[in-house]
């Protein structure tokens, strides 16, 4: 067995055990440690990709916008 069927195997145990449960403790436990592993994707960017980001927010800020069709013509060969 490769280690994706066996993954794949862990979580289908994993969800048949959740959908069974009734331990409203361990339910809000499992909750925790799922919000504990949601990734941060602004701490995984690179700062080019921050300002960025950032640069695009506050253009949109002050409406300072483009509008999507013009976006669309300009690149539509990409697209």
């Amino acid at each position: 067995m490769n280690s994706q069927t066996n993954l794949l195997n862990q979580k289908l145990d994993i969800i048949q055990w959740l959908t069974e449960l009734e331990d409203l403790e361990i339910l809000k436990k499992v909750a925790e440690l799922k919000q504990y592993h949601v990734k941060d994707w602004w701490k995984e960017i690179s700062s080019a990709e921050k300002e960025s980001i950032l640069n695009g927010v506050k253009s949109a800020n002050q409406e300072e916008l483009i509008p999507h069709e013009l976006v669309r013509k300009k690149y539509e060969k990409w697209l």
